[in-house]
């Protein structure tokens, strides 16, 4: 046991390395070439802990351009990460994700929704309630696409996996079809708003965004890891994990609630960036195994490389174009879903 915890501290370790490099990698790599040294020289010089001697435009670019994008990435790569890990944990599956069970597009109809009709409402609006509006109407699309999910999907305390991808294709499809029909009522700038969501950026980071979602995620998170016994119980079935003790209804609420929390807010501040909560999960437990207790914490560190790393391709692979980065993680995520898919129909 002893010599198992020491390994998974080691892999710990190992990740949070890859992180710390993948976020200095982001932060000097762009349009405008600043070394690693330089740029986190200018971090250091913000927060007093140092000097830098770099130009005016290079403190602009590394503060206000690229600095919030990886804090972006890291707290949306996290939360996307651990959303897709609540949901396999709790359906038991590791197919299940928010972006291909309609959860992360039920948060996208919501977000479209605010995007076009917002600006029609007979009331003007305070500016704080219309930072909080977004993330709120993509919470509400989120949960109640997961409700929806849930109910279809769960026969007698097991989750029939061919009923919850075909509601997930439906309700992906009902969502495209919202969002068609309000491309139709928007204006040119709603519409650049709208194929922003669909395609997935991180380009929008700012302070002020940042400000607004990050309480909001970082509770979700914390809530999440105290469900890390519960879920662990839970794949032995609700029956077993109710005789040790879980309230399996409760858990199964909050759990949906978090993971709707987490892609909501996402998806609101970055537009749908699907994948992620596949791919992160799923890799850790081939590797570690299935004990929710380390995997919630590995997620919060994979999440966010793969999504830095991502963004890195996205904002480099056509410069001085971006690709939208739900493009990349699809092009990464999409045939490791086809993987799985094989993997399952040969066993």
């Amino acid at each position: 046991m002893r010599i198992r915890s020491d390994r998974r501290r080691t892999a710990l370790a190992a990740l949070a390395f890859a992180l710390a490099s993948a976020a200095v990698l982001a932060l000097s790599s762009g349009a405008a070439s600043i070394g690693p040294a330089r740029s986190l020289a200018v971090v250091l010089d913000a927060i007093g802990l140092g000097s830098s001697a770099a130009l005016d435009h290079e403190r602009a670019v590394i503060l206000f351009v690229r600095l919030p994008r990886v804090f972006l990435a890291v707290l949306v790569g996290a939360a996307l990460a651990q959303s897709g890990a609540l949901m396999q944990g709790l359906f038991r599956n590791p197919l299940a994700d928010p972006s291909l069970v309609g959860i992360s597009a039920g948060a996208t109809i919501g977000a479209a929704s605010v995007i076009v009709l917002a600006g029609s409402l007979p009331f003007e609006v305070p500016t704080w309630a219309e930072r909080l509006m977004l993330p709120a109407a993509a919470f509400a699309g989120a949960q109640l696409s997961g409700a929806v999910l849930h109910r279809l999907s769960s026969r007698h305390g097991r989750t029939e996996v061919t009923t919850m991808l075909l509601a997930g294709i439906a309700l992906n499809a009902m969502a495209l079809a919202g969002t068609g029909a309000l491309t139709y009522v928007a204006t040119d700038e709603e519409l650049r708003s709208l194929t922003f969501w669909g395609m997935g950026s991180l380009g929008g980071a700012t302070w002020p965004s940042l400000s607004v979602v990050a309480p909001i995620l970082v509770v979700a998170i914390g809530v999440a890891m105290s469900l890390s016994r519960a879920l662990d119980a839970m794949l032995l079935g609700e029956g077993e994990a109710h005789h040790l003790g879980v309230d399996v209804e409760r858990t199964k609420r909050r759990a949906l609630v978090i993971t709707s929390l987490l892609v909501g807010t996402s998806v609101a501040v970055c537009g749908m960036i699907g994948f992620v909560g596949l791919l992160v999960p799923h890799l850790i437990r081939l590797v570690f195994g299935p004990a929710h207790r380390f995997l919630l914490v590995a997620t919060l560190l994979v999440g966010p490389a793969l999504l830095l790393t991502a963004d890195l391709i996205a904002r480099t692979l056509v410069a001085p174009a971006e690709l939208p980065i739900g493009v990349v993680t699809a092009l990464l995520g999409a045939p490791f879903f086809l993987f799985l898919l094989g993997r399952r129909s040969a066993s």
